[in-house]
């Protein structure tokens, strides 16, 4: 695979620039009891691109589990990163993941492509093995088969985006050379992420993916994983999903949250200087704020233009 391949809008914008880079996870209301208000998410988006944010990313929730609590994913990531794609101008618009074992292949590099096209090349695809128990019968899906059905998907979306009238065959199903997929993505083929280990190896993931999306791990775990990961693929980027929330003290030492911290601004700003030294390339950040809008100024001015 060649650096051409995959580097379109949203890849350049992410890992083609000095330093450490920054997006936000949608929801941008920080709702999580029920759909949110695609108004105040709309208008979020614009305002976090305003004000220096590279990237906003949509996770796939394909059904609701109250054990998980987030309700506020509700919207389809293509409906959604389509949506806010024709309400913003460059940002990057990320996957955060698309569980590749309940959805048919052929459907994804469609989707994909699609929003790809619409956006103008801005889609950084993350890809996951997904972690709901019920959804897999829900699916009618071996969990038990996760791991293989992610290699069989990416070799399919692989040559489903790179290949006119291509021949193939899995699990999902076959094509004989008699159908093609449209439209191709801008490049000739998307970035792809694997995520967490997808039940894959580090290996299998530095070979076909284009980068790696990671959860968040302690600094001395993170430093670890970042030294593997450069001796596996010392060109790929490495991307961690990080929640945060600011204390009314801007020197306040961090509380643990799931997946983050609580803390002060200037703790953050410390935190993240040190994780750019390690090597990290782009934080997606899960902002928690009863005032997101003026998290989102205090992120980009506090932290992001002091980086």
């Amino acid at each position: 695979m060649t650096a051409v391949d995959h580097v379109n809008a949203g890849y350049r914008r992410l890992y083609e620039q000095d330093g450490l880079s920054f997006g936000l996870g949608f929801p941008l209301t920080d709702e999580t009891e029920s759909t949110p208000d695609i108004d105040a998410e709309l208008r979020l988006a614009s305002h976090a691109e305003a004000v220096g944010f590279d990237a906003l990313w949509a996770r796939d929730v394909p059904t609701y589990w109250p054990r998980f609590g987030d309700a506020g994913g509700a919207f389809d990531p293509w409906s959604l990163l389509s949506h806010v794609a024709a309400h913003t101008e460059s940002v990057a618009l990320g996957t955060s993941s698309i569980v590749l074992p309940l959805r048919h292949p052929l459907h994804v590099a469609k989707s994909a492509a699609s929003v790809d096209r619409l956006s103008d090349g801005r889609l950084v695809l993350g890809v996951a093995s997904g972690d709901r128990d019920p959804e897999y019968p829900a699916f009618g899906v071996d969990p038990e088969n996760r791991g293989q059905l992610v290699r069989e998907s990416v070799d399919a979306l692989r040559a489903l985006w790179r290949e006119e009238y291509p021949t193939l065959e899995g699990s999902w199903g076959q094509i004989d050379g008699e159908l093609d997929v449209l439209p191709k993505p801008t490049t000739d083929t998307l970035p792809l992420f694997p995520t967490g280990n997808a039940r894959q190896s580090t290996e299998w993931i530095a070979e076909n993916g284009d980068g790696w999306i990671f959860y968040h791990l302690p600094e001395s775990t993170l430093e670890s994983y970042l030294d593997t990961w450069r001796g596996h693929a010392p060109q790929k980027p490495f991307t961690i999903a990080l929640q945060v929330e600011f204390a009314d003290d801007p020197t306040a030492e961090p509380e643990p949250l799931h997946l983050g911290y609580r803390a002060g601004v200037e703790w953050f700003r410390e935190y993240f200087r040190r994780l750019e030294d390690y090597g990290l390339d782009h934080v997606i950040v899960g902002l928690r704020a009863a005032e997101p809008a003026a998290a989102m100024t205090t992120f980009a001015s506090e932290v992001i233009e002091e980086l």
